[in-house]
């Protein structure tokens, strides 16, 4: 979904009976709290508008999972550097990897007073997982026995036959497979529990939802495309209590404007330096910075569905186009050095990251080879000559007019064809077109981790029918190895299944891996306690004023 930071992630193995029991954590991230500023400021963050109502197991972006993970919370989270905690789970016990008894805490209580129960979680994640409601995250449950009954058109049920509840503080799942990173899962926004309303009316409830969270939408909160203001929850008595008196989110069109208004101190902390900036930020800011590695990645897709790149010359195509790319000249000249050229599809911050999956030399810069490759291309299928080869992006996040331009330019001069940004104004709009399955061209993607695992980057985005694969992609050796990779016996032998998977990408190139992330923010004079998490977005609630 989302993008991420630095630090080692704790992945738990599937071979142990495995008991998380109650030790703090986040929902989205935890952090301890402030240390003595002002808890009477309300903080103010940019942020994009939310691309749909507040549900969530339909939230698979940015702007609406940094707010759904504040106003709600589910059974763990993860700590500032990717482990996972307790959060509404007094326990998550297995013998085996493949069925689950989950008990949870006591008196815990959703905004509008329902009790929080074994029945909110599993009333949602069948919510989610059925195709009637088409939830963008409803891949997510695939593992569940009983989703391949519920996730058909036509469907004769809409609940999973693993999820069954015992009673008010307990419920069991059963997976239709043993999964070495299941229980890394729950904290991912599409675990959350729901109240009762949520089924009532799911649009109206998207509008003004009722969490369980450390906050809650403040009256009339959402203003939608000026701002999503949240307050403290009163009932809220988890490890994640605000420091502050609320989050106000701004949303902004361009990165430059909320540097501006963070200079001016009308911004209270920004979680991407635009690349106007990335020059002197450093100096504008003294020691109100941050630069730092976390779990995500900088990528283009090239849909499957587009004729020119199917069959042996699309491969030939996607191939040379990888290799007209000049990613650390890109990098160097527009973001200052400040990303890391891609060598795979996932992070370096993770557990299992190699650097040296056979076939990676296909994301090296190679003029000569690239020109060769489009040449075999164009002898088996000849691209017409009037045709451009587009890049869609929205142009209101930070450099993506500046680098795509740049990548275009050298895809032009390495292979003799015409390419060139097709810009659009909004992040939301740029989702429509993607979602829509109505690209003509290649389009800007990434991916910031979901939870710290190698399979989020890879069966998210590229397993048949997930939720954020975008380009319709679809091998079944690849979903044979996932599969393979999320039964083995110890995580390490799941890692090394996930890397063979990515074998299978790397001749595929369903997208071009272009560089991970890191992030470059800063905080206002008036906030003290700013820290960023593994993921790359900032503990909001620990943020305090001076």
């Amino acid at each position: 979904m989302r993008y991420n930071r630095t630090s080692k992630a704790l992945v738990l193995s599937a071979a142990l009976a495995l008991t998380l029991t109650a030790c703090g954590g986040g929902g989205g991230d935890t952090a301890d709290q402030g240390t003595g500023g002002d808890s009477s400021k309300i903080i103010t963050a940019n942020s994009t508008e939310p691309q749909n109502g507040l549900l969530p197991a339909n939230t698979n972006e940015v702007g609406g999972g940094r707010v759904m993970d504040l106003i709600f919370t589910g059974l763990v989270s993860y700590n500032a550097e990717g482990k996972p905690v307790n959060e509404l789970a007094e326990s998550i016990e297995t013998t085996d990897s493949k069925n689950y008894t989950i008990k949870i805490k006591a008196d815990q209580k959703f905004t509008n007073g329902e009790p929080v129960t074994a029945k909110s979680f599993v009333d949602a994640w069948n919510f989610g997982a059925a195709a009637k409601n088409a939830q963008l995250n409803s891949y997510f449950f695939e593992s569940i026995k009983g989703y391949d009954e519920v996730s058909v058109k036509d469907a004769k049920t809409e609940t999973m036959e693993g999820l069954k509840v015992v009673d008010d503080a307990t419920f069991t799942v059963e997976l239709t497979r043993a999964e070495s990173d299941f229980p890394l899962r729950l904290g991912y926004t599409a675990f959350f529990p729901l109240p009762t309303a949520a089924f009532d009316d799911p649009k109206a409830f998207g509008e003004n939802p009722a969490g369980n969270g450390p906050y809650k939408l403040a009256e009339d909160g959402w203003k939608h495309n000026v701002e999503v203001a949240l307050v403290p929850n009163p009932d809220y008595s988890g490890p994640r209590e605000p420091a502050n008196a609320g989050v106000t989110f701004k949303i902004y069109n361009n990165f430059d404007a909320a540097y501006t208004d963070l200079l001016a101190n009308n911004l209270d902390v920004l979680d991407q330096v635009p690349p106007s900036a990335l020059q002197n930020y450093q100096t504008d800011l003294g020691d109100r910075w941050v630069n730092q590695a976390y779990a995500g990645n900088a990528t283009m897709t090239i849909a499957s569905y587009l004729p020119d790149f199917k069959g042996e010359a699309g491969e030939l195509r996607r191939q040379a186009i990888s290799m007209s790319i000049n990613r650390q000249e890109i990098i160097d000249n527009i973001f200052f050095g400040a990303k890391q050229v891609a060598k795979e599809f996932t992070s370096p911050v993770l557990d299992g990251y190699s650097d040296a999956i056979p076939g990676n030399e296909v994301l090296a810069f190679d003029e000569a080879k690239a020109k060769d490759l489009w040449a075999q291309a164009d002898k088996i299928d000849p691209w017409p000559q009037d045709k451009v080869f587009t890049i869609t992006s929205n142009i209101d996040g930070a450099g993506n007019k500046e680098y795509i331009t740049a990548m275009a330019n050298q895809i032009s001069n390495t292979l003799g064809i015409k390419a060139e940004l097709k810009p659009l104004a909004t992040f939301k709009e740029m989702r429509a077109l993607v979602g829509d399955k109505k690209l003509t061209g290649a389009s800007r993607a990434g991916w910031q981790a979901d939870y710290p695992s190698l399979y989020n980057f890879l069966g998210p985005l590229y397993g048949t029918g997930a939720g954020s694969n975008d380009g319709d992609y679809s091998n079944p050796e690849f979903d044979k190895k996932l599969a393979d990779g999320l039964s083995a016996t110890s995580v390490e032998e799941g890692n090394k299944l996930f890397n063979e998977a990515q074998q299978i990408l790397l001749k595929d190139l369903p997208v071009i891996p272009l560089w991970y992330q890191a992030v470059q923010g800063g905080w206002s004079e008036n906030v003290t306690d700013v820290a960023f998490g593994w993921n790359g977005v900032p503990i909001y609630n620990a943020i305090t004023g001076k």
